[in-house]
């Protein structure tokens, strides 16, 4: 027994209801039965008259890294775009999505998380105003078609051999990280070609690479020529912790500067709400929080001095002049992947390209350690590309 949909074999995944058997580990997203075809998404692409329009011209960097990704495409690679956090992935691929929507192909752009889809939406729009972009993810699924469909990895199920390219972003993220069933679900949505976008691959990732199933492309120069922030690291006893955040906290009020504080579990971030609202402006966001648009917007516009996160906003999110602080930054939730994208929010604009990031911990973990090794070697790598 093999479900269709999601490649499921294990016996105890699969229910018998009258005479017909069917999967129950991706009965979430409708029922399947066994045996029963799936049907390709229906709908025909248009050849699609467009152009990408930013409001910057591309580095020479970039423009070489597109050069490449797109020979390796036409050639009938699949492509692994290794950049760091804010060297301009999005853009990266987006003449790509070009080309190939002038050929009158299916593209398809999905992401692990919710909020990280409506940001990507909204500047596929502003890179793409010629044609139609489509949100789909949760409180967005009443329009499911479109010329670009940008998508969380768990909407793909809508997409069966729906789309010629499709390029998917952060793949080494919760949730589609080490699930087998999206896994399956995202390789059934393509029938072309793919392309991965991290500034942090997994040893798995690499290893495809070398491997030779994947071809991969480098960036470690951001567009403003600044290096990454590498954080300050204070390693002390948790009083003098709260010392050093108050510090940052009063620091950061007279320069109204916004920040997102990091903190390992929900828990923690609603016990924090309660204490630092008494000091300043704060919200926790978490998995749990309601209006997470209304709070983003509050904090760029600094009607929030500050959001108390956990990871559900270490990745995507692009905030003009913010910076990071991480407390217990040495707690297991906090790996060298999330550490790197959790300090990869600061220094991404243009005109704020620098900021401050800092790691507040009993002792360097491994984790630790391994971030500020891998931002110090992006760096090192990313001033060889300049001279």
């Amino acid at each position: 027994m093999q479900c269709s949909r999601c490649g499921n074999r294990d016996p105890r995944y699969f229910w018998k209801d009258g005479k017909q058997i069917y999967c129950r580990k991706c009965v979430n997203f409708g029922r399947v039965d066994l045996g029963e075809p799936l049907v390709p998404y229906a709908s025909k692409p248009r050849k699609c008259v467009c152009d990408v329009q930013l409001d910057f011209p591309l580095t020479k960097y970039q423009q070489a890294v597109i050069r490449q990704l797109n020979d390796d495409l036409r050639e009938g690679h699949d492509v692994f775009v290794y950049a760091a956090c804010g060297a301009g992935k999005t853009e990266i691929v987006m003449e790509s999505i070009a080309r190939y929507l002038k050929e009158g192909k299916r593209v398809g752009f999905a992401i692990s998380r919710r909020q990280v889809v409506l940001e990507i939406c909204e500047r596929m729009r502003k890179a793409f105003p010629q044609i139609r972009v489509v949100a789909v993810c949760e409180g967005y699924t009443d329009q499911t078609d479109g010329d670009l469909i940008v998508c969380t990895m768990h909407q793909l199920y809508r997409y069966y051999r729906g789309f010629d390219l499709l390029i998917m972003d952060e793949v080494d993220a919760f949730p589609f990280r080490d699930n087998e069933m999206l896994e399956k679900i995202a390789e059934s949505a393509c029938v072309g070609q793919r392309i991965y976008l991290s500034a942090t691959p997994d040893e798995r990732d690499l290893k495809r690479v070398e491997a030779g199933e994947l071809k991969m492309v480098e960036l470690f120069r951001r567009p403003h020529g600044y290096p990454l922030v590498e954080p300050r690291i204070i390693s002390a006893p948790p009083a003098v912790q709260a010392c050093f955040l108050l510090s940052f906290i009063r620091r950061h009020q007279k320069q109204h500067k916004p920040f997102l504080l990091f903190v390992p579990t929900i828990t923690c971030a609603a016990y924090f709400e309660k204490i630092l609202s008494l000091f300043g402006r704060c919200r926790a966001f978490t998995s749990k929080t309601i209006e997470k648009e209304r709070l983003v917007a509050e904090l760029r516009a600094y009607e929030l001095e500050f959001l108390i996160c956990t990871t559900v906003l270490e990745r995507g999110i692009t905030i003009h002049g913010v910076d990071v602080v991480i407390w217990k930054s040495d707690h297991p939730v906090f790996h060298e992947a999330s550490l790197i994208q959790m300090i990869g929010r600061v220094g991404r604009s243009i005109t704020m390209p620098s900021g401050e990031g800092l790691f507040l911990c009993t002792r360097k973990t491994t984790a630790i350690k391994r971030c500020a090794r891998a931002l110090r070697k992006m760096n090192e790598e990313g001033d060889i590309c300049v001279n």
